[in-house]
């Protein structure tokens, strides 16, 4: 067997497959629902297209179409109606030039299509093609030259020391080149023997003219709202199995930063809390550090250059699109705003899906 095998959606039971198959005199549909057979029987892309005498690249299409929307994609209807611009084997052939020369601009596409076929696609059409052909598109990420190839490896490494249970080691936030001889110790009225609650720190600074949006009306074609602007960043507390908090400290030095981990303790009292957070000045320094300690939260810094590690990030993205169309008079009326909507998007797990599976996923049993 060559190539690489690939995850497929059982949408349908090997037999529901072999009836359609008997029942089908278009060998356009034959073809791929035989290619689909062949991919259940844990064959790989390449041998499964190439049983059906197709490329690995239509055999990719064909899956991604399969797992997406099953048999409605994989064969749509091939008879009657306007034939389409491109037919089949030209299909064939666009994709393989796509996959030569990827990633492509929208524009670059539409003017591929015109040289090499003689074809104009108006551009309010031309992603219906591109999504029949299968073809995936994404926002390019700009590069962290600082963040390391293994970021993922070194934050699962730290996930996993902090889990790690060992009475005997130093206070899991003192590092190596701390006073030796200073003590840390919890402060008498915290207790950490009720669970852990696993949660992910970070600053951001929203402002009601972020992602402004368009808002509708029937008689008055301009809108204005007050200048409204927020002096103060807001600090992030999302919690997977404890209480979410918003603050808005006056700004981001070491003892704010310590005086937002003591409301987050309140919050959550009673239970160790593993904190996710990036590397800030007044984060890493000692005296963060120790403070937390004191009160019972052992932090996981992220690799450096690494915020798509930290699922509050998308938080703060959603924060800031829900509240953008919304008019306020005062700041006060807008941080209200701000944790209201705070509160109902970190009740979701669906943010920190992902950085579950990947990363929690051996010390689930260990959450309170």
């Amino acid at each position: 067997m060559t190539g690489q095998e690939k995850e497929i959606v059982r949408h349908l039971s090997e037999d529901d497959l072999d009836r359609l198959l008997t029942r089908t005199d278009d060998e356009k549909v034959s073809k791929r629902l035989t290619f689909i057979k062949r991919l259940y029987k844990g064959a790989t892309l390449e041998d499964a297209a190439d049983d059906v005498g197709m490329s690995q690249s239509t055999g990719s299409r064909w899956a991604r179409l399969w797992n997406k929307g099953g048999l409605g994609l994989l064969t749509p209807s091939f008879g009657g109606g306007r034939p389409p611009k491109l037919d089949e084997k030209q299909r064939e052939h666009l994709l393989d030039l796509l996959e030569e020369g990827e990633p492509w601009k929208k524009q670059e596409i539409q003017h591929l299509i015109n040289e090499e076929f003689d074809v104009e696609f108006h551009p309010n059409y031309l992603p219906r093609l591109l999504d029949d052909l299968g073809l995936s598109y994404a926002i390019p990420r700009t590069e962290r030259p600082d963040r390391p190839e293994n970021a993922d490896e070194i934050l699962d490494e730290r996930v996993a020391d902090a889990f790690a249970e060992d009475d005997g080691d130093e206070p899991h936030n003192k590092q190596p080149e701390d006073d030796s001889d200073e003590e840390w110790t919890l402060d008498d009225d915290v207790r950490t023997d009720g669970g852990t609650t696993v949660g992910f720190f970070d600053i951001s600074h929203p402002q009601p003219w972020d992602n402004s949006q368009r808002l509708y009306t029937v008689n008055e074609p301009t809108i204005t709202r007050p200048l409204v602007k927020i002096d103060t960043p807001a600090a992030g507390f999302y919690a997977l199995n404890g209480e979410s908090v918003l603050q808005f400290p006056q700004n981001q030095e070491k003892e704010r930063i310590c005086a937002c981990f003591e409301k987050i303790r309140e919050q959550n009292p009673g239970e160790r809390i593993l904190l996710v957070l990036d590397n800030f000045s007044s984060h890493i320094c000692a005296h963060t550090r120790k403070r937390a300690h004191e009160l019972g939260i052992d932090l996981i810094f992220l690799p450096v250059g690494s915020p798509h590690l930290n699922p509050i990030e998308p938080v703060w993205k959603s924060l800031k699109w829900e509240s953008s169309p919304l008019i306020v008079e005062g700041a006060a009326e807008y941080r209200a705003l701000l944790d209201e909507i705070f509160t109902k998007l970190t009740d979701q797990l669906s943010f920190a899906g992902s950085w579950i599976e990947n990363h929690l996923g051996g010390f689930i049993q260990k959450l309170r």
